[in-house]
Formats: structure tokens, C-alpha cells, sequence
């Protein structure tokens, strides 16, 4: 009898250890710190978690895996799972979307923002473009249109933009060019040291990383309605570890992205923005705001020059009059 008891003692700690070696964990790369940015997929995380009584987790590193510049670049080599990152960051290894970050594409909302992006995340040819990194595009991180937040004497009006030196990247940096400013590319993280030395006087974000990361410390103004444009930030995730899960697991992670989105829109409407406006004016910011002929001439020389650029520079790589025409149809869809 005691051998049997032995027996099946040790026939159950083996189905112990079994299951729990069989619980899968990914490792999701973000950078900076849990903010509106990220909510999403802290909530996938959590959905995952729930749903599969914790047999498959995302284990979230903020900094901790990669820098943001070279997120896409672990992803393709497997050194995680999962990771976030800004198409603007490096224009040449995923053309297909920057499509999204022309400067007046008339986005009006988070909710368009987030379709238009998901749309354009299932297009064959981006699809394509992103397995050159064995990536396949998971979600976006919609954010609102891009403005201008900076120190010393306010761009009261457009043409004080001249001369001036704006971290912008993407579509944006070329929409500021044009008002003679002087874009600089840098990932958020390297801004508030930038604005303390000086190498840029201004930096366009949502407002979300004004605040996330010190531009509101050390602002003077800040433009309400110049809109040029904002970036598009994909999570991805590498193909061969999503091939790898079970239907269990794939379904899970999938089957919660709509909710993840949904969370993440709700916290930013409702959370980073009712902190928005009393942080400008708790910390006496000045608002600029240019009047309808002047936004309206600033996007009459933007838009569709920057357009023209975007198609000749890429068509020799992905059918990008296509996909700009995709994007133009899907936006003429969702205003009818």
C-alpha cells in the first residue's frame, strides 16, 4: 500500500510539473512608463490572463528589452514576443504604414483612428511588408492629432514657426519644414533631455506624452488647432511565437483585442484627457490658437505635396498609390 501511495504521489507531482512547464509566457517590449499610451495592452495582458486561468501570460517590460528604436528589429529575431513601436521611428523598414502619417489625412477621432489603422493592418501589402520582420501587426495605439508644445517667445502666428526647432517625426516633421521650422527625430524618451539642452525648442506630441514625459514642465505655450497630423504605433507581435500557440491561447489573445481597444479609448477620452486641460493651466501654459484661413492655408500647402512625396519616394517598394488610395476610400467611407 505504500508503495502505491508513493507511486501515485509522484504520478501527480509529475502532471504538476507538466502543466506548469506548459504554461506559455511572451515578453512585450514598450518603453517609458505605463501611461495612456500603453493601457491597451495592459488590458490585453490582463484579458489573456483571465482567460486562460493564467496559462499564458504577457510579461510587460518598460525599457527593460529593448530600446523603442529597435523594437521591430528584436521582433524579427525572436529576443520577444511582443512589442510596440512608432513607424515614423524608421520609415524604411515599414513604408506600408507610414501612409498613415501624412500630415491631413482628416482623422477626427480615436474611434477613426483605430479603424482606419486596423483596415490598413489587414491590407495583403502591408501584411507583406511587415513578414520582412517576421511581424504581424496586432493593434494600434490611436492617438489624437499632434501639436506643438514649446519654451521661449509663442509661434503666435504661422510664419513664427521659422527657424524654429521642433522634435517631429514622419509626416509631421515634413509639414513643419514646410513653415520653415526645423524638425528633429527622436523617440520620446531623449525629448525632455533635448528641451533642457536646448537642441530643440518645441515638440510635437499628443498630449498624453507632453505629460508622460516633461514637456509640461518646462512649456511656456502650447498650439490648440495647428493638427498636422500624428503617428502611427502598431503592436506587434512575432509570427512564428503566434503560429506556436494553441487555438486556446491564439483565440485568447485575439479574441481581446477589440476590448483591449476599447479600454484603451475609453481611459484616454475620459482619464488623460480631463487631466489635460487643468495640467495647462495649473502650470499657466499658454494657448495658441491660429485662426481657420491661417490652419486652413497651412494644410492646402501640406497636404498635398506630402502625398505626392510619399507615393514617388515608395513606389519602387509597395504599391503605395494603392495604399494611399486604400486610405483615402476608407476615410471618404466612414464621413458618407
Amino acid at each position: 500500500m505504500k508503495s502505491l501511495i508513493g507511486t501515485s504521489a509522484l504520478a501527480l507531482l509529475a502532471a504538476s510539473f507538466a502543466t506548469e512547464t506548459a504554461a506559455t509566457e511572451w515578453n512585450v517590449s514598450l518603453w517609458g512608463k505605463r501611461r495612456a499610451f500603453t493601457e491597451h495592452v495592459e488590458k490585453l495582458a490582463e484579458l489573456v490572463d483571465q482567460k486562460t486561468d493564467g496559462a499564458f501570460t504577457l510579461n510587460i517590460s518598460y525599457g527593460g528589452l529593448s530600446q523603442n528604436t529597435e523594437n521591430l528589429d528584436g521582433i524579427s529575431i525572436g529576443a520577444f514576443e511582443m512589442a510596440q513601436f512608432c513607424a515614423g521611428y524608421h520609415e524604411d523598414k515599414n513604408p506600408s504604414i507610414t501612409v498613415l502619417e501624412l500630415p491631413f489625412l482628416g482623422v477626427s477621432s480615436l474611434d477613426q483612428e483605430r479603424d482606419l489603422s486596423m483596415a490598413l493592418y489587414q491590407h495583403p501589402a502591408v501584411v507583406e511588408d511587415l513578414a520582412r520582420w517576421n511581424a504581424t501587426l496586432l493593434m494600434p495605439s490611436p492617438m489624437p492629432q499632434y501639436n506643438i508644445a514649446g519654451s521661449g517667445e509663442a509661434p503666435t502666428t504661422l510664419e513664427s514657426f521659422d527657424g524654429l526647432t521642433v522634435r517631429a517625426t514622419g509626416g509631421i516633421g515634413d509639414a513643419m519644414s514646410m513653415l520653415g521650422a526645423v524638425p528633429t527625430s527622436m523617440s520620446a524618451s531623449e525629448v525632455r533631455q533635448a528641451l533642457d539642452s536646448g537642441v530643440v525648442k518645441a515638440v510635437s506630441f499628443a498630449p498624453h506624452a507632453h505629460m508622460s514625459f516633461g514637456v509640461v514642465e518646462t512649456a511656456d505655450w502650447w498650439t490648440t488647432n495647428l493638427n498636422p497630423g500624428t503617428v502611427n504605433c502598431p503592436v506587434v507581435v512575432n509570427t512564428d511565437a503566434l503560429d506556436a500557440l494553441t487555438d486556446e491561447e491564439r483565440e485568447a489573445l485575439l479574441g481581446s483585442v477589440e476590448e483591449a481597444l476599447d479600454h484603451y479609448v475609453d481611459y484616454y477620452e475620459n482619464e488623460t484627457m480631463a487631466k489635460w486641460w487643468p495640467t495647462l493651466e495649473d502650470r499657466g501654459i499658454e494657448e495658441i490658437t491660429y485662426d481657420d484661413s491661417a490652419v486652413e492655408s497651412f494644410k492646402e500647402m501640406t497636404a498635398g505635396p506630402a502625398a505626392t512625396a510619399w507615393i514617388e519616394k515608395n513606389s519602387g517598394t509597395i504599391p503605395a498609390q494603392e495604399l494611399y488610395d486604400f486610405v483615402q476610400d476608407k476615410l471618404t467611407d466612414g464621413q458618407s
